[in-house]
């Protein structure tokens, strides 16, 4: 088969096992258009005469889980507090979560992808893989319902709340930063943020530096999410040192 620039994405082309994968780890049929679209990122769109992305179907599967995982909070954590059901709302569907799970059934491998993400391994990127996650449910919503996208929250993301570690991933970590530098009288406090790629596709670096000292580098969309998740990572170091 030739790989014309100008061509549609085949399935077979990302892994030739690609629909076969998914539908056994996720536990849900795909209509294979949709999932071709729900795995076109857009870099991969640019490159090939701007096909469609999954831009939308990642804006309509972020919804999509968000209902999902609220009706399940609400209804299984009657005695809580809504500001601490919306605390665990956001560690279980940050970027560090739902990337977290694309891992765990090898998501990275079947997105397509464009040459300069594959260089710089975008298939192993937060934002890149739970964006594609999303995609899938919102993918999956299409075709098949609620129900159908349900099997893949319940499956993937649901377990989560068991994590305490992910389950951390929706704290204010630049404050504990902060709280555990002053306690231990560890010094100024930079985030050092570099940003790359296209304005359309930027991705942010931040890395953070305490009293001269490097501690974690984290990735992400926005400079806020890279600075928090640089903090978050760094913050068992910091309360070593």
């Amino acid at each position: 088969m030739n790989r014309s620039a100008h061509s549609t994405p085949n399935i077979s082309w990302a892994a030739e096992n690609t629909l076969e994968h998914l539908t056994k780890h996720l536990g849900v049929s795909f209509d294979t258009e949709m999932l071709r679209l729900a795995l076109t990122h857009r870099s991969y769109a640019f490159e090939h005469d701007d096909l469609p992305t999954n831009e939308r179907l990642e804006f309509l599967g972020d919804a999509v889980l968000g209902v999902l995982v609220t009706d399940y909070l609400y209804e299984t954590f009657q005695n809580e507090a809504e500001s601490e059901l919306a605390k665990k709302r956001a560690s279980i569907v940050s970027t560090v979560a739902l990337a977290h799970v694309a891992r765990g059934f090898d998501l990275g491998p079947h997105i397509f992808l464009g040459e300069g993400e594959i260089r710089t391994h975008g298939g192993n990127k937060d934002s890149i893989l739970a964006d594609t996650f999303e995609a899938l449910i919102g993918a999956t919503y299409l075709h098949a319902g609620f129900d159908a996208a349900w099997v893949i929250v319940e499956r993937h993301v649901i377990p989560l709340l068991e994590d305490e570690q992910l389950m951390g991933a929706g704290k204010d970590w630049k404050t504990l930063v902060q709280m555990a530098v002053d306690k231990n009288g560890l010094g100024a406090i930079e985030y050092k943020v570099d940003g790359t790629g296209p304005d359309h596709d930027r991705t942010f670096s931040a890395t953070l530096i305490i009293g001269g000292k490097q501690f974690a580098t984290a990735q992400a969309k926005t400079k806020k999410d890279a600075e928090r998740l640089a903090a978050w990572q760094s913050l068992s170091d910091i309360e070593k040192a």
